[in-house]
């Protein structure tokens, strides 16, 4: 089973899509800039066992990634304009041969990155020891 976590984009990239189709994977990212962590889950197919894989390990964690403000993308590199391909080789360092997962800081900073899937654990291991989520964990109840 395969389950997409899109945890609010908000309304900004709402209307972009009304407007003018999907947004740009860059404009989504930025966008994101200051709210969300994002998290890429990139692969040639959906099919490809790794990405199937990183959604199941992902799919129980939907509370935690809601907690920790992520958004779950997935990326398949048979469905990219090629804007997207440009911007995640060349902005983000995807080498789109494989499968990739990428943590993105609310700042806009790749944070982790791994061709193998990555347990929730890792991920929030990653997050929780950023000085961002620390201050959120003190201010949230």
């Amino acid at each position: 089973m395969r389950v997409l976590f899109f945890l609010g984009l908000g309304l900004l990239a709402a209307v972009t899509a009304a407007a003018a189709g999907p947004p740009s994977l860059a404009e989504t990212i930025r966008a994101s800039r200051w709210r969300q962590r994002v998290l890429l889950v990139a692969a040639p197919t959906a099919s490809q066992a790794a990405f199937q894989t990183q959604h199941e390990l992902l799919a129980p964690a939907a509370r935690q990634l809601q907690e920790r403000d992520m958004l779950v993308l997935d990326v398949l590199h048979d469905h990219l304009s090629p804007a997207d391909r440009q911007y995640l080789q060349r902005d983000l360092g995807l080498h789109l041969a494989g499968f990739e997962v990428v943590l993105i800081g609310k700042d806009g900073g790749v944070k982790q990155r791994s061709t193998q899937p990555l347990a929730p654990e890792a991920l929030f291991g990653t997050v929780d020891k950023m000085p961002m989520r620390r201050q959120e964990m003190r201010q949230r109840p």
